[in-house]
């Protein structure tokens, strides 16, 4: 009887250990996401040509990757690792910054700031739809020419 017991202790507690692993591994956020050209809007444009995000978001830290080619045919890449502690994490490729910091809003949302000298350049809100099949990112800032930037970047979830 007593063997009966600590046998069902332990499945339940394999099982919430199961459940508990699958769900820090099933954050909206991750996965890889291909640009959609037509539903996303670009002031000023051009807009990119093509663009591979590819994330990795767990419950403290986000791992970004990004390739692709900008509206002028020229080859882009962006990577960054940053905890969502508000701290600045350095940053490659992104016009116009060099470090990120990085908030989590809430499960399907996150907010970077990029920043250059300390200063915040660009504000990107990227929201993941409730069915986790698309994502979309709203750029609010100067780019590194010093213009106003309003993108809406919608991906769909490959």
């Amino acid at each position: 009887m007593q063997l009966k017991k600590v046998a069902i202790v332990c499945a339940v507690m394999c099982a919430a250990f199961v459940l508990s692993a699958a769900a820090k591994a099933a954050d909206p956020q991750t996965g890889t996401w291909k640009f959609n050209a037509g539903k996303s809007l670009y002031s000023p444009g051009p807009a990119a040509k093509s663009i591979t995000l590819t994330i990795w978001a767990e419950e403290k830290s986000v791992k970004v990757h990004s390739e692709g080619i900008d509206g002028e045919g020229n080859p882009t890449k962006v990577d960054f690792t940053a905890n969502f502690d508000g701290k600045d994490y350095p940053a490659t490729g992104i016009a116009g910054g060099d470090m990120v910091s990085v908030e989590r809003v809430d499960s399907n949302t996150l907010r970077v700031s990029v920043k250059k000298g300390g200063q915040t350049t660009m504000t990107v809100t990227s929201v993941v739809s409730a069915d986790g099949k698309s994502r979309t990112s709203t750029f609010e800032g100067k780019d590194a020419e010093g213009h106003d930037v309003k993108n809406v970047v919608v991906y769909d979830k490959e």
